[in-house]
């Protein structure tokens, strides 16, 4: 299916008023057959709205049909004529708002043009985030800090690993992570959801890799702190219209923007139309960030079907790469040692 920028020109930008009233007001959400709120179905947030507010639109927390409309056309000259490099959902915005006349992606793999990748949507946010009013993440504590520069050599092989469970989550295919904001992919803003539901569970599975959530609704308490999982203990509730999922416990080895094992995370799903969820995340770890702060997602209703993401099969060529490449260095340096010569 070739893709498309869908710009916010229409209903939802002419007729704000009345689609949120529609929304909020005269629309109910449908019920499962125990009663709650049906969340189920499969989908989609492809919004081109990064995770942080750019710094060119400082101090705005959203922009006018207008400029909706510019950046439209910017997308489909930047993204929709198959000449230029792909680019994440996060980093659209920014390049539209740079107006390049091509656009390369200094970080592709083997190229290919974003119009076939996947399709994105302009909407009037400029942050994911709505608190801090800034749309920006809070100041990092030193400890935060230190922990994201760790992620990140450990997410680019340095040192080399001496096996693959030095590498990280993502490279051995493990998880994405809870929640899934911030990165490429998947674990960015471009994320399929499917929701499915039973009396006393909700299951939240994700496209990317293989991440199903089994949440129960009937008020058990968390595991004891001494036992961590990769994507935390979930537990979920029902405050009116909407599901609110805490999550703790998270692993030491789980990594969200530079949390880890003292992550706490509130997520609330509410339908709010026949074809749309808003998904508010909020994440508090004193150890890593100054305050909590909370983002919006909205996810689209989907026509499409989610199908086995082979991470693991494919990625089985990258991990031995990655380890021959450690090996090679090493056999390098040891070469260097014995000769007094530089290791090339």
């Amino acid at each position: 299916m070739k893709s498309r920028f869908f710009g916010s020109l229409g209903i939802l930008a002419l007729l704000p008023a009345l689609c949120v009233g529609q929304a909020t007001k005269s629309w109910t959400a449908p019920l499962t057959r125990d009663g709650q709120p049906d969340l189920q179905g499969v989908w989609l947030s492809h919004a081109v709205t990064p995770l942080e507010r750019p710094k060119e639109l400082e101090g705005r927390a959203s922009v006018t049909d207008a400029e909706v409309a510019e950046l439209k056309k910017r997308g489909e000259r930047l993204f929709h004529g198959g000449e230029n490099d792909y680019t994440t959902a996060d980093n659209a915005l920014a390049v539209a708002l740079s107006n390049p006349t091509t656009y390369s992606n200094p970080n592709k793999s083997t190229g290919g043009a974003f119009d076939n990748m996947i399709e994105l949507e302009f909407d009037h946010r400029t942050s994911l985030i709505v608190d801090p009013p800034n749309g920006r993440i809070p100041p990092m504590t030193p400890a935060g800090k230190r922990r994201q520069a760790e992620a990140l050599l450990r997410a680019v092989a340095q040192p080399p690993p001496a096996g693959p469970e030095e590498l990280s989550n993502f490279q051995r295919c493990i998880t994405f992570g809870v929640p899934r904001l911030g990165g490429n992919f998947g674990a960015g803003p471009y994320s399929y959801y499917q929701i499915m539901q039973t009396p006393g569970y909700v299951i939240v599975f994700m496209e990317l890799i293989h991440d199903a959530r089994v949440i129960p609704l009937d008020g058990r308490p968390h595991l004891p702190s001494s036992v961590r999982t990769w994507n935390g203990d979930s537990r979920g509730r029902w405050e009116g219209q909407t599901l609110v999922v805490d999550t703790t416990n998270f692993s030491a080895e789980s990594s969200f923007l530079g949390a880890a094992e003292n992550l706490h995370l509130v997520e609330r799903f509410t339908r709010v139309a026949a074809d749309e969820v808003d998904y508010e995340i909020t994440a508090d770890d004193p150890t890593t960030w100054t305050k909590p702060w909370t983002a919006m997602v909205r996810l689209r209703s989907s026509p499409e079907k989610i199908y086995e993401y082979a991470c693991h099969e494919g990625n089985s060529i990258s991990v031995t790469s990655i380890l021959a490449a450690a090996r090679a260095q090493e056999k390098a340096a040891d070469k260097a040692a014995e000769t007094g010569k530089p290791a090339k």
